[in-house]
C-alpha cells in the first residue's frame, strides 16, 4: 500500500528552502528547531538545544554538525548565540536515561530546551521521527538537521555543549578517554570500561555498561 500523504510530504519539504522564514506557511512566524545530541555514548547526559533564527543571518556553512569540523562547529556555535532570537541548551543526565531510556530522554531534553526559550515559538521543527508530548504545534522531519537551517542550529549547539561536556568529565574521569572518543563505545573505551570498571557517569542501561557490570 503506497503511503501518499508521506511522499507528498517529502515531495513539499524537497521543494522549499532551507531556511524556514521563506516558507508561505510560515510568514511572520517564530519558527524553532530542536536537535539532540549524545543517544549513541556510553557515558555521560545526552544534550538537546532548541534555536529561533531571525528573518536574516549570517551562518556560513551550516549543516548537520556531524558534517563539520569541531572548528566549524565552535566558529557557528558563537555566531548561533550571537545572531538567534532566542536559544537554549539542556540535557538530561546518564541516571536520568538509565531511569526512563534513551529514546524518552532524548524528548524529554528536547522538550526541556524548546521550553526553555525564553520566547514562544509559533511552531516547532523536530529532528528525528516523533516530538515530544506536548500540545505545541510543530512536527518532526527526519534528517532535519540538514534540512532546516533552525534545526542544524541546534544539532550545532547540541553537539558542541556535549563535547566540552565531555572534556569536564576526561577532567573528572581520565582512566577512560572521554577527551577522545565524547563516550562512544570505542575499542579504547570498551577496554578502559573492561579493565576499570563504570564511573558513575556510565549508563548502566545500556549494554556494554550492563555487562561489565555483570561480571565485576
Amino acid at each position: 500500500m503506497t503511503d501518499k500523504p508521506a511522499r507528498a510530504e517529502r515531495s513539499l519539504f524537497a521543494d522549499l528552502s532551507k531556511n524556514v522564514s521563506d516558507w508561505p506557511q510560515h510568514t511572520h512566524q517564530r519558527v524553532a528547531g530542536t536537535d539532540e545530541a549524545g543517544r549513541g555514548p556510553l557515558a555521560g547526559a545526552v544534550f538537546a538545544a532548541a534555536v529561533i533564527l531571525p528573518a536574516r543571518y549570517d551562518l556560513p556553512g551550516l549543516t548537520d554538525s556531524k558534517k563539520l569540523s569541531a572548528v566549524r562547529r565552535a566558529l557557528l556555535y558563537d555566531l548561533i548565540q550571537q545572531q538567534a532570537l532566542a536559544w537554549a541548551i539542556t540535557q538530561v543526565s546518564a541516571a536520568e536515561i538509565d531511569q526512563i531510556n534513551i529514546f524518552r530522554a532524548s524528548l524529554l531534553a528536547m522538550h526541556r530546551a524548546v521550553d526553555a526559550l525564553g520566547v514562544k515559538a509559533d511552531f516547532v521543527y523536530v529532528d528525528g521521527t516523533h516530538c515530544p508530548p506536548w500540545n505545541r504545534p510543530g512536527a518532526a522531519l527526519v534528517k532535519g538537521d540538514s534540512r532546516l537551517d533552525c534545526i542544524a542550529a541546534a544539532s550545532v549547539l547540541a553537539k558542541v555543549a556535549r563535547d566540552r561536556d565531555m572534556l569536564r568529565l576526561h577532567a573528572e574521569f581520565p582512566l577512560y578517554g572521554f577527551d577522545r572518543h565524547k563516550g562512544y563505545p570505542t575499542p579504547v573505551h570498551l577496554a578502559a570500561l573492561e579493565q576499570y570498571g563504570p564511573c558513575m557517569e556510565h549508563r548502566r542501561s545500556y549494554a556494554p555498561v550492563a555487562k561489565c557490570l555483570a561480571h565485576r
